[in-house]
């Protein structure tokens, strides 16, 4: 429940980019998710199946907010699951998605899932500054169905998640197809 008792703290539009833009420190995601169903995305990962070549520009906007503030001492850390055979969705994500991420400066990392079991939630969510958990829930495939603020999360936790995630993965420049 929020702080007014009403229910939970939905994030949506400005508020939810503001979280980007006001950080501190730190952004960390846990990425637990084999789809993501994206209804921004729905054109170039129609493209990549097609087998066209990535825009020139491709999420050039999100790439300047992660070289912007990397630049600027901010660290942008994400650790996605794979299970082998890779999704196509995790293919469009390894072929386009991630190269821009990790050249503007996001330690995007890898944790290979497919002949192991891990002690990590099945839950996505953002970590702000060690201190703001933003969980990000899903349909099973893969559609986003909101983003919730987590009111007085367990930080220890979410830590201890963080610290797991980054412990057994590997940067994605050195992941093998």
């Amino acid at each position: 429940m929020s702080v007014d008792g009403s229910g939970p703290v939905l994030l949506d539009g400005a508020e939810w980019k503001a979280y980007f833009r006001n950080f501190k420190r730190s952004a960390f995601r846990l990425e637990v998710h084999q789809v993501y169903t994206m209804p921004t995305e729905a054109e170039t990962f129609r493209s990549f199946l097609a087998g066209e070549s990535k825009p020139v520009d491709f999420n050039a906007i999100w790439h300047q907010t992660i070289r912007a503030q990397t630049s600027s001492g901010l660290t942008w850390t994400r650790a996605k699951l794979v299970g082998r055979p890779l999704t196509d969705y995790s293919r469009y994500l390894f072929g386009w998605g991630i190269p821009g991420n990790v050249e503007a400066g996001e330690d995007y990392r890898i944790v290979d899932v497919t002949e192991r079991e891990v002690e990590l939630p099945n839950q996505d969510f953002w970590m702000f500054d060690e201190t703001t958990v933003v969980h990000l829930n899903y349909r099973p495939d893969g559609t986003q169905i909101n983003r919730e603020l987590v009111e007085s999360p367990d930080i220890g936790q979410y830590l201890a998640w963080r610290d797991l995630a980054l412990e057994i993965s590997i940067p994605f420049s050195g992941y093998r197809i």
